[in-house]
């Protein structure tokens, strides 16, 4: 029988102190036995507990030994495969620079915000390292956080585009001897493309008659996107010039002005105004002066709520 004043793991039989204690169910395997029995040979209680606190002590070193000699190597996935060597190469935040010095001439500020966007990503995930210090293993974590992120796949490898430019740009420019590890990265087909919906036909005939019905600035630009399904960038930046009324087909002329950049090249185009999109252009066009930009309020301002179910 075990005596209440004696310490953990002591037990007294007759007159002399036993050491007991179990074997935990993660090590039992280790064991031929559920619980470990020593005798100590002494009717001290003092040294009793002396003795069976060392062997607790000694057996919890030892059982930690075992679990640790059993566990993987914490972290072994982070660790390279060799070393990273010095590198003279730049990293990857002067590949921008350099990127944006000589591709940035003429360029809107939609490809300077894209790049710096992408290349900040890249190193908010893998570090700023030189860029022959980068793996296709990143590239594919990368690749697999922007994923984990919720952007589609189309979404990411316009993304990769931009990056592998910029890297490709200064390998080619310093003559670098490397690859480009996010040149060739196998991207899933995850069908995650989200079909837009086209506008209902019986909402945008109620929008085009409240267009007319208010007959302001504001709705001529609703009234001219509606029928011609211009950007809303495009629609905003142009000049009245730009409405050509007096063709055997009346359009407008889509064009880069100083103050409105095009998406791409292909973005320049002529558009025949018809129905709404016509009389839209004809308010425009007879109510506003020629020297005048379309643009007549901030680009945001004409946003407002329009209540598109009749009272």
């Amino acid at each position: 029988m075990g005596d209440k004043n004696c310490p953990s793991y002591l037990y007294l039989k007759g007159k002399t102190f036993y050491f007991n204690r179990h074997v935990p169910l993660d090590l039992k395997g280790h064991y031929k036995t559920r619980r470990i029995r020593l005798f100590l040979k002494t009717a001290s209680p003092f040294e009793a507990a002396k003795a069976a606190r060392s062997i607790a002590q000694r057996l919890d070193d030892y059982w930690m030994a075992l679990r640790l000699s059993s566990m993987d190597i914490p972290a072994l996935h982070l660790l390279r495969q060799k070393p990273l060597e010095p590198s003279n190469a730049p990293t990857l935040s002067e590949a921008l620079s350099t990127y944006l010095r000589l591709k940035g001439n003429n360029k809107s500020d939609t490809f300077f915000r894209g790049a710096r966007r992408n290349i900040q990503a890249v190193i908010d995930v893998l570090e700023d390292r030189p860029i022959d210090q980068y793996l296709s293993s990143d590239a594919a974590a990368f690749r697999d956080y922007s994923l984990d992120r919720g952007l589609t796949v189309a979404s990411v490898k316009r993304n990769f585009t931009t990056i592998r430019s910029i890297i490709n740009l200064t390998i080619s420019e310093q003559g670098l001897d490397c690859k480009n590890p996010f040149s060739k990265v196998f991207f899933p087909d995850l069908d995650d493309v989200n079909q837009r919906k086209p506008f209902p036909t019986d909402l945008l005939k109620l929008l085009q008659s409240k267009c007319r019905a208010e007959n302001d600035s504001k709705r001529w630009l609703i009234a001219l996107i509606s029928d011609t399904g211009m950007r809303l960038a495009e629609a905003v930046g142009l000049a009245v010039d730009d409405i050509k009324l007096d063709k055997e087909i009346p359009y407008i002329d889509i064009k880069p002005h100083p103050w409105r950049s095009l998406k791409t090249k292909g973005s320049q185009r002529k558009i025949p105004l018809v129905s709404e999109a016509l009389w839209a252009a004809r308010q425009i066009k007879h109510l506003i002066r020629p020297s005048l930009l379309f643009l007549i309020t901030p680009m945001l301002s004409f946003v407002m709520p329009i209540q598109l179910v009749p009272h």
